[in-house]
């Protein structure tokens, strides 16, 4: 499997949360794991964010920040084209998607495209997800929307 990893997947290799051994699983399978440049101002904002909102602590997301650096350089890194920028927004008028998902979502074809082998792009946003399969990528998880209502619903307050 070619993996494609957005922010979403990727920060899950990093804090544990709902998704990471899924996406510990597909990182374990996948012959090659990339992501777009995009993702590395995404993941330490992310974990900059998971300080301030007080889901870890500084030391925790300090850690997992340079964890994350130190295997940065082990991912392809999709670079993040004018052509890339250009389908990013016809993909965000056609699939309803928010700007870095669009990107991410014109990114990962790109790289299908320039490998000419089908790439599984993992998410944990549903509207990405869905876009996904639309433009002849595969999803991961298989089946995202059972999974995030699975969990909403195990952790609704009664």
């Amino acid at each position: 499997m070619i993996l494609y990893l957005d922010a979403s997947a990727l920060i899950k290799r990093y804090v544990a949360e709902l998704g990471s051994a899924e996406v510990s699983s597909a990182i374990s399978q996948a012959q090659v794991t990339g992501t777009a440049l995009l993702s590395r101002a995404e993941v330490e904002a992310a974990l900059a964010k998971a300080v301030r909102v007080n889901a870890l602590t500084h030391e925790e997301a300090l850690t997992s920040l340079q964890v994350f650096r130190n295997e940065w350089p082990d991912l392809v890194r999709v670079q993040v084209t004018e052509m890339v920028v250009a389908h990013a927004g016809a993909f965000a008028w056609d699939h309803g998607l928010r700007g870095c998902d669009a990107v991410h979502l014109a990114a990962a074809s790109a790289w299908q495209s320039a490998l000419g082998e089908r790439v599984t792009l993992a998410t944990f946003d549903k509207h990405l997800w869905a876009a996904a399969e639309s433009v002849g990528l595969e999803a991961y998880p298989a089946d995202l929307p059972t999974m995030l209502e699975t969990w909403r619903v195990a952790h609704q307050s009664p």
